[in-house]
């Protein structure tokens, strides 16, 4: 079906189900859903060739404060819009806001390619890489995730500080703990799935009021916009049970911090064979895995800020946290930054255990898979042998930046990156992320006060 039919095909279906308005979405930098409601009338004329975005989403950071360091806009430039075009495919009915619509769209350039710094463009331009190559990618992320009251007001009026958890006590895995705030649980569980967000299990966390939940595996796009809307949607769904839901990568530094672990496999053209499966190897890890392996630690010191975007990021990636420090592997290891699941013939995958929660999914997702194929590509052996025990410990192939700025320099200076993700959006990323780093030295943090203020 051409895509003009299709248009029609979907206002039509929305026409006869009386749609009177519909929810427009894209994600900005870090990853925030950011959009608009439109009328069903607007949305029929702008169906085929799109609608005009005020491009400020890529000109200012989560606060929603300007860059000064950026040059695709700015005050120079005026911030004009761009155009955004619908992708149809992404059609699904917000279950909680009385099924109204809701589409993903992309970003376009004044010459209608795709927009370099848009995060769903650059994964769609990994992807058209990788099935040029003769691989389809498929993926998922699992998400951990603090849920804590909803006291905003005083969470505002103390500055924070009094942050109250939905449960007490660490309690991971606890059917206990679940059943006690057993309405939101299962409310997520139902609704997200209704959503076409479906999840493969959903479990509490050590922690107090921490869940994990893991969504269904499926084509790495798809996986992508699933994840970036689990987010958005389960803080939706939180709010309406009186919760917060914080993906921050961690919430506190007594506790373990918040993954958001991406999986991957790569299988044949016809989608009947994954590729990473060996049943002649005594591991079950085919070369091509191994390739894919030694091209992710090959790649992770360089484009680490896609996975650990924020400043709070490397709080988490710390020694005996259950996040990974160092560029290790190995077979089923929860202490190494890439976990081998090998298996069986549909089961086998990579885990990349450096991604955060706090990550955005287009661009964790881009980053893993355009590592992958550069080992794939380059024929990288996978000289690195895997760790046996600790991954903390073994540090023999290097450790992994260890806070924003170093990770950022790191990626701003290699050429690999570049390679990878094009000058363009190189430029543009290491500039919000050196942004960041600014807006978080020039604060005076309680730690600061409680530490000098008296005894200096």
């Amino acid at each position: 079906m051409s895509d003009k039919n299709y248009a029609a095909e979907i206002v039509q279906l929305l026409a006869d189900k009386g749609t009177e308005k519909v929810k427009l979405a894209i994600t900005d930098i870090d990853g925030i859903l950011r959009g608009k409601m439109v009328s069903f009338e607007k949305f029929a004329s702008i169906v085929e060739k799109g609608f005009g975005f005020c491009n400020v989403v890529f000109g200012w950071d989560a606060a929603d404060v300007a860059y000064d360091n950026v040059t695709i806009t700015g005050w120079h430039s005026g911030y004009p819009d761009v155009n955004a075009v619908i992708d149809l495919n992404t059609f699904r009915e917000i279950p909680w806001e009385n099924n109204v619509p809701l589409f993903l769209a992309d970003f376009r350039d004044e010459n209608g390619g795709d927009l370099p710094v848009c995060p769903r463009s650059l994964l769609k331009k990994i992807i058209q890489q990788c099935t040029d190559a003769g691989y389809i990618p498929f993926c998922s992320q699992e998400f951990e995730w603090f849920n804590v009251e909803n006291n905003v007001d005083q969470l505002y009026a103390g500055n924070f500080r009094n942050i109250k958890p939905m449960t007490h006590g660490m309690f991971g895995y606890s059917v206990l703990r679940s059943s006690q705030k057993n309405d939101f649980f299962q409310d997520l569980f139902d609704q997200l799935k209704k959503f076409k967000v479906p999840l493969e299990g959903l479990h509490t966390e050590t922690g107090p009021g921490v869940y994990e939940a893991a969504i269904t595996y499926s084509g790495i796009l798809e996986a992508a916009d699933r994840a970036v809307l689990f987010k958005t949607g389960t803080k939706q769904i939180a709010h309406q049970h009186g919760v917060i839901a914080t993906f921050m990568a961690k919430f506190n530094e007594n506790l373990p911090g918040c993954s958001g672990h991406v999986h991957q496999s790569l299988w044949s053209a016809d989608k009947k064979q994954n590729l990473f499966y060996d049943k002649k190897s005594k591991t079950g890890i085919s070369p091509l895995m191994q390739q894919y392996i030694a091209g992710q630690l090959y790649c992770l010191p360089y484009i680490l800020p896609m996975v650990a975007p924020t400043i709070n990021s490397y709080k988490r990636l710390v020694e005996g946290a259950w996040a990974p420090t160092t560029l290790t592997w190995a077979i089923d290891n929860r202490t190494t930054a890439l976990r081998v699941l090998p298996g069986s013939a549909t089961a086998t995958r990579l885990e990349t255990r450096v991604v955060g929660s706090d990550s955005n999914p287009y661009l964790a997702m881009a980053a893993c898979l355009a590592a992958g194929l550069y080992g794939i590509k380059n024929k990288l052996k996978l000289k690195v042998p895997a760790t046996i025990g600790n991954g903390y410990a073994d540090k023999g192939n290097g450790i992994l930046p260890r806070n924003l700025w170093e990770a950022t320099q790191a990626m701003k200076e290699s050429a690999v990156a570049k390679e990878l993700f094009g000058d363009a959006f190189v430029q543009h990323f290491t500039a919000t992320r050196e942004w960041e780093w600014r807006q978080f030295a020039k604060v005076v943090t309680d730690w600061e006060l409680k530490r000098y203020l008296e005894i200096i």
